[in-house]
């Protein structure tokens, strides 16, 4: 009895004391990074049939082999930028100038900024795929840092702010990449994996599902086709990696929407097509070849209001609010007032979905646009030229 007494103390004090360890130790709340994206948990997570998620011992889906392989493949990026902040009021005033002399009292006007996120190895040789927000603008230094601790300077191939993606580039071979997967097969309910470095915490994964594809008119990014996920992103998360269940890269983890400023369910990811896309044309022309209808154009949304008014019979298609005499839509006969309903015979449901089918037009082919002018339809065939915009 006494020795079962003694073992049974010790047994004790032992789960009393890690217990105690963890209870007690002190977490530092890290510096918050740049804004990621952040999804939502569901209180079942459905599998799809094409490519359940394994199972656990304990009934649970088991991502240990998935979260092993493609958490090599992502690297922390941090950015050190300029910032010109304005001068003071006081520069130029002579009577400040009298006691002061020349001197900036108000200390230098360039502001160093660090960006922190997160970026995808998408090839052995070195090139790295990130949100543009994360490398940000006049940028002085990138310090990308791999799961085997090596850390290295990288820098910018190319950006395109429209879709918010930059390419990287590191001096550094047989770099473990992850590949791509095909975002347009994407199921919502399907399991995914986040991976990045929320809140500097490096490689963190999380799992969710896809909530929804094809989201625009959520105010990250000029060009808008994402991935709505639940997997948990956070700050620190942007440019990190969004995989399936067979360990491909499905998307980017770009923003979120929430009040609180970090994870509240729902978070978003450029598509894999669309980054690769862009990562492309960034590799061979240093940036995106990407069509317009030429000049400035702005395009609205159709409220009921508007669409009475121009005797539209709901609110679906593009509004052609003004434009610039001599484009190419002006020229070819388009005009303000016009509600573009089809674009090469595609109907038209909103503005931002007008603007993404004439991005990925051919430049040098010509569209045929069916617009709705005073109650009647007109086709009008448009020539779509290069959109010089986005260099960097």
């Amino acid at each position: 009895m006494f020795a079962g007494f003694a073992v049974g103390m010790a047994v004790t004090g032992r789960l009393r004391m890690a217990s105690d360890s963890l209870a007690g130790t002190p977490v530092a709340t890290p510096p918050a990074a740049v804004p990621a994206s952040a999804p939502a948990p569901e209180p079942q997570r459905p599998q799809t049939a094409a490519a359940p998620a394994p199972a656990s011992l304990g009934g649970g889906p088991d991502f240990t082999r998935i979260a092993g392989q493609a958490t090599r493949g992502v690297a922390n990026i941090s950015s050190l930028q300029v910032v010109r902040r304005q001068s003071s009021p006081f520069d130029s005033d002579p009577f400040f100038q009298y006691f002061f002399g020349d001197q900036d009292m108000s200390g230098s006007r360039d502001r160093r900024s660090m960006s922190l996120g997160s970026g995808v190895i998408i090839s052995a040789d070195g090139y790295i795929v990130t949100n543009n927000h994360v490398v940000g603008e006049n940028v002085r230094e990138i310090t990308v840092s791999f799961a085997d601790n090596r850390e290295v300077q990288g820098k910018v191939i190319g950006a395109d702010p429209a879709t918010d993606i930059a390419l990287l580039k590191v001096d550094l071979k047989g770099l473990p990449p992850v590949a791509w997967g095909d975002s347009s097969k994407l199921q919502v309910g399907e399991w995914v994996l986040a991976i990045g470095s929320p809140f500097q915490l490096s490689r963190t994964v999380t799992a969710g599902i896809i909530s929804a594809t094809g989201r625009a008119n959520v105010g990250f990014a000029e060009y808008e086709d994402f991935i709505q996920t639940d997997a948990a992103i956070n700050p620190g998360n942007s440019g990190g990696a969004l995989v399936n269940t067979r360990g491909e890269l499905i998307g980017i983890n770009t923003g979120i929407f929430s009040q609180s400023g970090g994870y509240q369910g729902i978070g978003f990811a450029v598509p894999s097509n669309l980054a690769q896309h862009v990562v492309n044309d960034l590799m061979k022309f240093g940036q995106v070849q990407r069509g317009t209808i030429g000049g400035i154009i702005t395009i609205d949304k159709l409220t009921p209001q508007i669409a009475e008014e121009v005797g539209a019979p709901n609110t679906s298609g593009a509004l052609v609010a003004r434009m610039a005499r001599g484009s190419e839509a002006y020229n070819a006969g388009v005009r303000p007032g016009d509600v573009i309903v089809s674009f090469n015979g595609t109907k038209i449901d909103d503005p931002s979905q007008l603007f993404r089918l004439v991005a990925d037009a051919k430049v040098g082919s010509t569209a045929n646009i069916r617009v709705l002018r005073n109650g009647r339809t007109v086709d009008i065939k448009v020539p779509i030229v290069s959109d010089s915009r986005g260099r960097r």
